[in-house]
């Protein structure tokens, strides 16, 4: 009787242990690497519609401030990131929302009741009650929130940066 194949012992069991544990290292290592990965492809929101509450909460015609934190994700990086806007409720349905961030080199601008202006400390420019530049350097009027009424309640649309 002839011999088809010269498997010896030794390499029969070689060639079963290196595939058995080929098996094994598959199936423990995917979901390892799986774990690894998913974060880097979860993709980020672009977008979300922030709950800035009840519009009777806003006096007419008082630019009010709303201050609110945002929580960013980006693979195992969490990041918090502070906001804060300024709501101007006009007569009836009318609502602009405006940033406290100036449109020149990205200082805090504050409201100021006496003058009925908001003022930048860092180049002394002063906005209108609705935004626009009074005086100073900044290139352009605040920037301003898009808005939305839900139920009584009024968001605004802050986008992911």
């Amino acid at each position: 009787m002839a011999r088809s194949s010269n498997v010896t012992r030794r390499g029969f069991i070689t060639s079963v242990m290196a595939f058995a544990g080929s098996i094994m290292g598959v199936v423990v290592g995917l979901p390892i690497i799986g774990y690894l990965i998913s974060p880097a492809l979860n993709g980020a929101k672009t977008d979300a519609w922030v709950p800035v509450g009840k519009l009777d909460n806003y006096p007419p015609n008082v630019p009010t401030q709303f201050s609110f934190t945002r929580t960013k994700v980006n693979g195992w990086e969490k990041t918090v990131n502070s906001y804060s806007v300024y709501v101007l409720r006009g007569d009836g349905d009318k609502i602009k929302v405006l940033s406290t961030v100036c449109t020149h080199l990205g200082c805090r601008v504050s409201y100021s009741k006496d003058s009925d202006t908001y003022a930048c400390p860092c180049h002394d420019a002063r906005f209108s009650r609705e935004g626009v530049v009074l005086s100073g350097p900044p290139p352009r009027p605040m920037d301003q929130y898009e808005t939305k009424m839900d139920n009584g309640t009024l968001f605004i649309r802050v986008l992911a940066s």
